[in-house]
């Protein structure tokens, strides 16, 4: 019988670490030790670890392991995008697209491998949902790629729907904020959801990050029509939740709005969204649409989205269009694990 997996030390919390040594026998504060070897020295191996006896690293060799993963492709775009492919623990893959942009340098990471949000104009949706990534999974992605120490920002928005997988999720954030972990700014961070309005009110009482709700029509029936989700949680009840939250400080709310021609990019749309939004603050990021193969959807023309955002900004709703990075890798997340997982299975 093949030996189970030991679990990763790497993505564990502080209070996690200090379960694992309580659990082991070592001493309290050598949770704060491991914290700042895994995340501050970025230790690989448990020699590296020299403040810990060796009696202790032998332990904890027993039982876990380190962690991280190496990723096993990438795709370079010619305007600098890159499009990193990993492993993950249940033998499937998952893809992280890293975006230059001037002074900034963006990952966008997954928190799944596929999808069970099933929204018709995404690749990974296809895949059907597979597992839940681990904390250590997700922050994987971030550590395990050449440009990790000049990132400036990192967006959930890969595979996956963040809040469907909010306990490793929320491990992850503590992670990358605690000063013991990466001690990032909450600013530096957006989460992007669908909205599950239950886990949307954790994810706003528990964090500090950034929101943007993936939203893409605000007619519910027809965003129904290619978002399922809006059955259960309507697109009118996430808004809803968000105003009984103070955005006045840091925090940033922003919906994202793929742009499809016919369908959500009409004055109707421009109308509902007016009466959605209103009084909200918060930033609309209209988004060309990347074809997915065999997609019956288009893509609205540049001159009808510069007249959607002209309108809605002109009705008082801060409206931006988001420049299209890696087309020629199509860099939308999904189709490059798409493709090796369909390999794996010949």
């Amino acid at each position: 019988m093949e030996e189970p997996m030991k679990p990763w030390l790497f993505g564990m919390t502080l209070a996690r670490l200090g379960e694992v040594v309580a659990e082991l026998g070592m001493p309290r504060y050598a949770a704060s030790q491991l914290a700042s070897w895994l995340y501050v020295r970025s230790a690989s191996s448990w020699e590296e670890m020299t403040d810990l006896s060796k009696r202790n690293r032998q332990r904890l060799a027993e039982h876990y392991q380190i962690g991280r993963f190496d990723f096993v492709g990438v795709q370079s775009s010619t305007d600098g995008t890159k499009k990193y492919l990993f492993p993950t623990l249940q033998g499937a893959y998952i893809e992280s697209a890293y975006i230059p942009d001037k002074d900034r340098a963006t990952l966008c990471v997954s928190s799944q491998s596929g999808c069970r949000m099933g929204c018709r104009f995404c690749m990974t949706a296809r895949q059907g949902f597979s597992h839940h990534l681990t904390s250590g999974e997700i922050l994987n992605q971030m550590r395990s790629i050449p440009e990790s120490e000049t990132l400036t920002n990192m967006v959930y928005m890969g595979m996956g729907e963040p809040l469907d997988n909010w306990t490793n999720v929320a491990d992850s954030l503590e992670v990358l904020t605690a000063p013991w972990g990466y001690a990032w700014s909450p600013t530096r961070i957006t989460l992007s959801t669908v909205g599950i309005i239950p886990f949307l009110h954790k994810f706003l009482s528990e964090s500090k990050v950034h929101l943007a709700v993936s939203l893409h029509n605000p007619i519910g029936e027809q965003r129904r029509e290619l978002m399922p989700v809006e059955q259960k949680y309507p697109i009118a009840e996430v808004v809803e939740v968000l105003r009984h939250y103070d955005f006045s400080h840091q925090r940033r709310v922003s919906f994202e709005y793929i742009m499809f021609r016919g369908w959500n990019d009409t004055p109707a749309h421009i109308q509902a969204l007016s009466r959605l939004l209103g009084g909200l603050k918060c930033r609309v990021n209209l988004i060309r649409f990347h074809a997915i193969p065999d997609a019956p959807l288009e893509g609205s023309d540049e001159a009808t989205m510069i007249r959607f955002r002209d309108a809605l900004t002109r009705k008082g709703i801060i409206t931006t269009i988001r420049a299209s990075r890696g087309e020629d890798i199509q860099a939308a997340c999904g189709l490059l694990s798409t493709l090796e997982q369909q390999k794996a299975k010949k």
